[in-house]
C-alpha cells in the first residue's frame, strides 16, 4: 500500500492497471484486483478529463435559457461561460472562459488544477475588471448552480441563463473558441507544468482577441469589433 501511494503521488494520472504494471517492473508479485482493491482502500483514483466537465447536483437551482428571446446585439449584452480541460505532459488542467457573444473577446480566464466554483469565480473576477454585461450563459454544471456562483451574478445585478438540458449548441461561441485555441495553440506544443501551460494560453488569448483575424467578423478582430460597436446605439 505504501508503493501504491508513491506511486499515485507521482504519477496521480495513472490507473489500477498501470499501477499494477509497475509494482511487477518493481518485483512484486501482485494483480490488477490486489491493486485495484488496495486503492479503493486508500481512496484514491486516477486523474483524467471527464466527458462531461460539469454535472448538476439534484439540489441546485436551474435557470432558464434568454439568449433565444432576447439575442444580443451589442458587446456585453450577454457573455457565455465554460469548462473545458487542457493536457499536460503528466496530467491534466482546467480552463475556464467567459466570451462576449457578440464581438467574440474572451473578456476573462482561469486555468486551474482543480475542477470547482472557485476557479470560474477567478475568471469572473478577472473578466469584470473589463465591463459588466447583462447576462452570463452557461450549462447547468454544479459550478455556475452553486450559491457562490449564483451569489456574485446577483451582487453585479447580472441575469443568469443557462442552456437548455443536451442543447450544446446554445452555448456554441465558447465552444467555437476551445476549438481554435486547441487546433492553435495547445495540441501544437506538450506543456510541462501549469505555469508553462499559463503563459503559452495568456499569450493566445492576447493574440485571439488582438492580432486573430475572424471570419464571423468579417475578418476583423474582437477587440476592434468590440471598441467599435460596445457604445453604438441600436
Amino acid at each position: 500500500m505504501n508503493e501504491i501511494r508513491e506511486l499515485y503521488l507521482s504519477y496521480p494520472f495513472f490507473g489500477y492497471r498501470r499501477i499494477t504494471a509497475m509494482l511487477r517492473g518493481q518485483g512484486y508479485e501482485v494483480n490488477r484486483k490486489c491493486v485495484a482493491r488496495l486503492m479503493s482502500l486508500l481512496g484514491l483514483k486516477a486523474l483524467y478529463p471527464k466527458k462531461n466537465l460539469s454535472k448538476r447536483r439534484k439540489e441546485d437551482a436551474v435557470f432558464p435559457y434568454l439568449l433565444k428571446f432576447c439575442p444580443p446585439a451589442r458587446p456585453n449584452d450577454a457573455w457565455c461561460v465554460d469548462i473545458t480541460y487542457i493536457k499536460l505532459v503528466q496530467g491534466f488542467v482546467y480552463l475556464t472562459a467567459l466570451i462576449d457573444v457578440v464581438s467574440r473577446k474572451i473578456m476573462g480566464w482561469c486555468l486551474s488544477p482543480f475542477l470547482d466554483a472557485q476557479s470560474c469565480l477567478d475568471a469572473f473576477n478577472m473578466a469584470v475588471l473589463v465591463a459588466r454585461p447583462l447576462v452570463i450563459n452557461s450549462d447547468q454544471g454544479s459550478q455556475f448552480t452553486s450559491s457562490a456562483w449564483v451569489e456574485a451574478m446577483t451582487l453585479y445585478g447580472i441575469k443568469i441563463s443557462m442552456d437548455g438540458k443536451g442543447r450544446c449548441l446554445d452555448n456554441i461561441f465558447i465552444e467555437r473558441f476551445w476549438r481554435s485555441i486547441k487546433y492553435e495553440d495547445v495540441l501544437l506544443k506538450s506543456y510541462e507544468s501549469l505555469i508553462e501551460a499559463r503563459n503559452a494560453i495568456a499569450a493566445y488569448i492576447e493574440f485571439y482577441n488582438s492580432v486573430r483575424p475572424h471570419q464571423a467578423l468579417k475578418y476583423k478582430t474582437p477587440n476592434q469589433v468590440y471598441e467599435e460597436m460596445k457604445d453604438k446605439k441600436l
